[in-house]
């Protein structure tokens, strides 16, 4: 019995990272799934872009209509794997993208609603994650950078679709905090947690 599509993206360098632990995440599962039997695993490496990534979410909800879309990226000031409640339809970098994007005060989506509260199931992939070995804790706010607008983009795509795909972003710290192996195990017990039918 097929459970349906997960699909789980991470993002490439960005800034002064030149590596992107979630981008290893995505890759890591990519090589080796290790999810549920039935589960058909989609893994992809955004772009830190403001544009493309956003777009290519909606590709992605489009084209395999997930049951799951789980994005993955990095905060760097961050000491342990948080899930995040919340997108918002607010961009203010403070940065440029990789495409020497700044947007300031803009929308995510020009007329879209204010905030999207995330629809996967936020204390079943903290509690999965834990039971990985993994401190896990929750966040109220994804940032106002790419990250969020991924977040918002995924949700605001399956709504509009009408699917019943629940999406989520996890902010990974950097590695010196959480090594990419356990960050990977975190992840793959995450996503067997909101896959419906699992235990």
């Amino acid at each position: 019995m097929t459970s349906g599509t997960v699909v789980v993206t991470g993002f490439g360098p960005f800034g002064t990272h030149a590596e992107n632990p979630s981008a290893d995440v995505v890759r890591a599962l990519g090589a080796d799934p290790g999810v549920d039997a039935g589960v058909r695993l989609v893994t992809e490496v955004l772009p830190t872009s403001f544009a493309r990534a956003t777009a290519r979410v909606r590709e992605l909800v489009a084209e395999h209509e997930p049951v799951v879309l789980l994005a993955l990226g990095l905060a760097e000031d961050r000491t342990v794997l948080t899930v995040e409640r919340v997108g918002v339809n607010l961009v203010d970098a403070r940065i440029p993208d990789v495409d020497d994007d700044r947007p300031v005060d803009v929308p995510v989506r020009p007329g879209g609603p204010d905030a999207h509260l995330a629809t996967i199931d936020v204390r079943s992939a903290i509690a999965a994650a834990r039971g990985a070995g993994v401190e896990a804790t929750t966040s109220a706010s994804a940032g106002l950078f790419v990250c969020n607008a991924v977040l918002y983009t995924a949700l605001d795509a399956a709504r509009e679709a009408g699917a019943d795909t629940v999406a989520g972003f996890v902010h990974l710290p950097p590695a010196g905090h959480l090594p990419v192996g356990d960050a990977t195990r975190a992840v793959r017990a995450i996503v067997s947690a909101l896959t419906p039918g699992a235990p």
